[in-house]
């Protein structure tokens, strides 16, 4: 019995397109094989894709054949159990015994406004035309209103510098200041000032500490002296 056979037929049913097709993935192949081992030879000896896991690198297993880095809390921030507010400072605590004469603690500079008279005018309830009508000003002798007295003192005070970071947990009382104005200080000037420690008298279990105050406009010239006194225990 004979069987027919389509062999012949299904081969002459083949297209053209399919082996083209099939020419295409061919060339394809190879031209991504090419590729890999171009990429692999240019890798670094010592990079990751090159080398392989070391016993150090690849993680451990234990008994169970469970990964024992399940267990690990090395690598696990603890903040929260360590954080400490109390010990969260800006700058180093110093008690009095700490503290020299010759100390410079400087204030960042600023340049007054309109804005800040206003302002200090509603607290101090100072209306004084002086301070805020040019007219007057200008007819009293003044090339411009005056910037109050007191709110230039206020450019003086130790928590504008570094200083009560310094010394706050030991710190009493601000006991006494005095000034000299020396110059009229106008908006628009930009003050620089800074507290000197002149001097430091123990007196028992505390100590008083003498600082000088001075302010200085933009022109480097001197419009306020004075002296601070504060009271700090000499040990925390």
């Amino acid at each position: 019995m004979n069987i027919p056979t389509q062999t012949n037929d299904v081969k002459s049913r083949i297209s053209p397109d399919s082996d083209q097709e099939s020419s295409c993935l061919s060339r394809r192949n190879v031209i991504l094989g090419a590729a890999a081992v171009v990429a692999a030879i240019s890798l670094p000896k010592n990079s990751p894709a090159s080398t392989p896991l070391s016993m150090k690198d690849q993680p451990l297993k234990n008994n169970n054949e469970k990964d024992s880095n399940m267990n690990s809390t090395i690598d696990i921030p603890e903040t929260a159990q360590t954080f400490d507010p109390t010990n969260f400072t800006v700058v180093p605590a110093r008690t009095f015994d700490d503290l020299r004469v010759g100390e410079i603690f400087r204030a960042p500079s600023r340049t007054l406004t309109d804005a800040h008279a206003t302002a200090f005018q509603a607290v101090s309830a100072d209306n004084h035309p002086i301070h805020y009508d040019v007219e007057y000003a200008q007819r009293h002798g003044h090339t411009a209103p005056v910037v109050h007295g007191l709110q230039v003192l206020a450019f003086t005070a130790p928590g504008a510098t570094l200083f009560p970071q310094y010394i706050g947990d030991v710190f009493i009382s601000f006991t006494e200041a005095s000034c000299k104005f020396l110059k009229e200080v106008h908006a628009g000037d930009t003050l620089y000032s800074a507290l000197e420690i002149i001097a430091l008298a123990p007196q028992g279990d505390s100590g008083q500490v003498t600082t000088r105050a001075t302010i200085h406009n933009q022109r480097g010239e001197l419009v306020l002296t004075g002296e601070h006194k504060y009271l700090l225990r000499r040990h925390a």
